[in-house]
């Protein structure tokens, strides 16, 4: 185990004591990544710091249920990212469209030089794609979640979790395709 792994642990029993200024450090520890997560999601500053905010207090609320089998940090960012999606859903913002109704289309990805990726282009494609695609690809090309934990974090099924992250991927392509046409 190493230093920081250490420090963390120490700062989180002091936390279950309620000691504030150790709440204050591993809030300065992580506030930043769990707001840029909590906005990937929402893609509104005001209400990701919220949910930012109120995840932190659920979190401290509820260290007795954090085991250690993961770090601190994904423990968190799991609290943060349920939050978020259920800021989303109660903003109707979420939309699940069936599988019967969504049709399909292949595209030619021939010809097209997507030279060097701009990041910016890309997380701006992003934030134009409909809710559950653009939430689908910030997990699994941001956060890192496979279709699985997709699925769970959704509350969809693992078949439908893989058919909207392709279907969400192809769509992104299409329209990185469009940008780098012109």
């Amino acid at each position: 185990m190493n230093v920081a792994n250490q420090d963390i642990n120490q700062l989180i029993e002091k936390c279950k004591k309620g000691d504030a200024k150790a709440q204050f450090a591993i809030y300065k520890l992580y506030y930043k990544a769990m707001y840029n997560a909590a906005f990937r999601v929402l893609n509104d500053s005001f209400e990701a710091e919220d949910v930012m905010q109120e995840s932190f207090l659920s979190a401290f609320t509820k260290l007795d249920s954090f085991s250690q089998q993961v770090t601190f940090g994904a423990w968190l960012k799991k609290i943060v990212i349920n939050n978020s999606i259920s800021a989303l859903k109660k903003k109707n913002k979420f939309e699940l469209v069936p599988l019967e109704k969504v049709t399909t289309s292949i595209i030619e990805e021939a010809g097209v030089d997507f030279g060097e990726p701009n990041v910016n282009k890309v997380l701006n494609r992003i934030s134009t794609l409909k809710s559950n695609y653009k939430l689908a690809l910030t997990l699994n090309l941001i956060e890192g979640y496979d279709c699985e934990e997709i699925a769970q974090i959704m509350e969809i099924s693992y078949e439908n979790s893989r058919t909207t992250l392709s279907r969400a991927k192809n769509k992104l392509r299409q329209l990185l395709s469009e940008t780098y046409a012109r």
